[in-house]
């Protein structure tokens, strides 16, 4: 059996080796130019509408989807986007394969190579994703994480382009958690070239690893992004083009009654956003505890996209499917041409 040594990550920067599987396992794999051209694929996509890709790119291929975790638009998202892009869907449950039965992840990488075209994984465990990545001769996309959510982020950031144009020098505000969708907020920000705001209690703070890479590349000069840290979310949301929450309980928390206590003065209510920017908008990448993490009136209210993010979900998956699967035909293909 091969497993992953401990904190190796498979090959997959946006130069990878020729012949080598397209993964996606996040955004800090990735240069910001690869990055920009998935999205700018994605928004090229969207404009042929709803009714798919006429030329039907990705006919005769299969994506394969291990949900180890419950999902909605993640689902959804996928399976829409690969048949609107001619190919097919097999969605499988551990309890469904042998996996669940202590096959191990090496051998069910192996034998899915052999069937699919590519994978997309949703586990609690970063760790499995690696092993996956590491031991399959497919492309493998982390469809999230405990550790991270990197397609999320496309949509994100496909969203707020829409609304406000380029994010680059932007300011972005997080409150809440300091999560797996605040990790891949923190690798976009550095990618992207924007601010990024994280206003957190003091024992819920982001990925350590996640904030030390940040200031590695900025340090460095490769990004002209910045990471702030606040423990104050009014002061974090003042001035912000955009403001972004998350569940105070994700799925692999334990839901107990002091998160609530440590987050309640993160909510973002209509006072918050009134302290942020002009234009600000609000985002969350659903689904919300309406009341907890946010308030109905900001859900419903002026500053909110989050169903046009929910929406872009699609768009942005089929970006990274057709760069994941297209080849040398990705570009031509995303364009209509």
């Amino acid at each position: 059996m091969v497993e992953t040594p401990a904190g190796a990550r498979p090959s997959a920067a946006g130069g990878h080796a020729p012949g080598a599987p397209r993964h996606f396992l996040d955004l800090r794999d990735h240069d910001a130019a690869l990055l920009r051209r998935i999205l700018d694929s994605a928004r090229e996509m969207k404009r042929g509408g709803r009714r798919g890709h006429p030329r039907r790119p990705l006919d005769g291929l299969t994506l394969g989807l291990i949900l180890e975790k419950p999902s909605t638009r993640t689902r959804v998202s996928f399976e829409v986007a690969m048949r609107q892009l001619g190919g097919e869907v097999v969605v499988l449950s551990p309890r469904d394969m042998q996996l669940g039965r202590g096959e191990t992840i090496p051998d069910t990488a192996r034998v899915l190579s052999r069937f699919l075209d590519a994978l997309v994984l949703r586990t609690d465990q970063p760790r499995k994703l690696h092993d996956l990545a590491l031991n399959a001769s497919i492309p493998v996309i982390n469809g999230l994480t405990s550790g991270s959510h990197p397609v999320q982020l496309l949509a994100d950031i496909l969203t707020f382009e829409e609304h406000r144009g380029p994010i680059a020098g932007r300011t972005v505000t997080w409150c809440g958690d300091g999560n797996n969708v605040a990790t891949s907020w923190i690798e976009a920000a550095v990618r992207f070239g924007f601010t990024l705001r994280l206003a957190t209690p003091p024992e819920l703070e982001p990925d350590a690893d996640a904030l030390s890479w940040a200031a590695a590349e900025i340090a460095d000069g490769g990004s002209q992004g910045a990471i702030e840290l606040f423990h104050d979310a009014a002061e974090a949301v003042a001035g912000a083009d955009l403001v972004v929450t998350d569940t105070w309980v994700s799925m692999s928390d334990d839901p107990a009654e002091n998160r609530h206590l440590l987050l309640e003065s993160f909510r973002v209510d209509e006072a918050l956003m009134r302290r942020a920017g002009p234009d600000a908008l609000f985002m969350h990448c659903l689904p919300a505890h309406r009341g907890d993490e946010v308030t109905s009136g900001v859900m419903d209210g002026p500053w909110s996209v989050v169903f046009d993010e929910a929406e872009n979900r699609l768009h942005a998956q089929k970006g990274l499917l057709m760069w994941a699967l297209g080849g040398e035909r990705w570009e031509e293909a995303a364009a209509g041409r």
